[in-house]
């Protein structure tokens, strides 16, 4: 029989070490020169963790009566922190440190292992397949026959040796048939006790109805009153604001029209000297009547600066034959009709301009 474990005493849960997450390790190894965090010592073997338990497991194990660390332990904690920081440093001082790079490269940080690593962002994957031979058919289990053992010997039983059945099950009847009663008795009682379970049940469900109706009831009534409350206050809360909008709105335009009455007969004068106030006739006869009467006009002087123009192309015309006849004299020197008929014809071009020149502009 194993012993019984004496009851802890009443001592809050602790930890040996705090809990803490595990540091991000880098992707490469770091250059020597950067200045890595001190790392805390931490045991590199199981059997060697302070934290893991020892010893049997029925063994009597007594909780420290504090929470406080020991300061024994503290300190050897600190002294083999310390120990693991100047073997780091010296670790560092013998290894070699590499030269600065030249301008214009730069250091590569490279595998220094023995067996290189592809570094994949992926895990390398490989399809394989395998074939095998079909199922046999599988002959049936033959049926399990246990070998036989030890000899047949048979027994000769005579009338009346047993017992007489008659005599025999009478008790045995008596003694069902006074339980199936017993049972059947219990079984109304019970039913009855059910049935009256059941009716005193029916009738506190009745009153719970009851009560909960006229909870709800009175639940209603106070959410009504709740709700008049509250639109009551809103309703105050909005005459309230629409007040004060009103006097807001009051003072306003007072202010504007106290603001606006300087401000109107400037603002008028202000247009009307920028052009904005004109007469509607005068506005006509300056944008359609005056552009249409330039346009006729200009029409006009176009069409007697033609005129001018083919009647100046004329004057050449019969200055050139003139000249021309007057160069080459008759040879029985005979008067000729040609010049007067030029002159005629010059005269007339004249008197025609002189028409045209007289006539008034349409």
């Amino acid at each position: 029989m194993l012993p019984a474990r004496p009851p802890a005493p009443a001592v809050p849960y602790s930890y040996s070490s705090q809990p803490r997450a595990l540091p991000a390790r880098p992707k490469y190894r770091a250059p020597p020169d950067t200045a890595q965090p001190e790392k805390e010592p931490r045991c590199c073997h199981i059997m060697r963790d302070p934290r893991v338990a020892r010893g049997y497991a029925l063994a009597i194990r007594l909780l420290p009566q504090t929470t406080q660390p020991d300061p024994l332990e503290i300190q050897k904690q600190k002294a083999a922190q310390k120990k693991a920081l100047a073997r780091k440093r010296a670790k560092e001082a013998i290894r070699p440190g590499t030269p600065e790079p030249v301008e214009g490269r730069e250091h590569v940080y490279v595998q220094t292992e023995l067996y290189l690593e592809e570094i994949r962002d992926w895990v390398l994957e490989a399809d394989e397949q395998c074939q095998t031979d079909d199922f046999l058919d599988r002959p049936p289990t033959p049926l399990f026959i246990p070998a036989k053992t030890g000899k047949d010997i048979a027994t000769q039983i005579e009338e009346g040796e047993l017992f007489d059945f008659d005599i025999e099950v009478k008790p045995i009847l008596e003694v069902l048939v006074g339980k199936t009663v017993e049972q059947a008795l219990l079984e109304v009682m019970e039913e009855e006790e059910l049935a009256h379970l059941r009716a005193h049940q029916r009738a506190f469900i009745e009153l719970r109805n009851a009560e909960f109706a006229e909870l709800q009831r009175l639940e209603e009534q106070d959410r009504r009153i709740r709700e008049e409350k509250e639109r009551r206050r809103l309703e105050h809360l909005e005459k309230l604001r629409k007040q004060k909008e009103t006097t807001e709105k009051i003072a306003a335009r007072a202010f504007a029209k106290h603001y606006l009455a300087d401000l109107i007969p400037s603002v008028f004068s202000n247009l009307s000297d920028s052009g904005f106030f004109y007469d509607p006739i005068e506005r006509d006869i300056e944008t359609k009547f005056i552009p249409w009467l330039m346009s006729e006009v200009e029409e006009t002087l176009q069409k007697k600066v033609l005129g001018r123009i083919m009647l100046d192309s004329l004057i050449r015309t019969v200055v050139e034959k003139r000249l021309e006849a007057f160069s080459h004299q008759p040879p029985y020197n005979q008067p000729t009709d040609e010049a007067p008929q030029v002159s005629g014809e010059t005269g007339a071009a004249d008197q025609r301009e002189k028409e045209e020149t007289d006539q008034p502009v349409a």
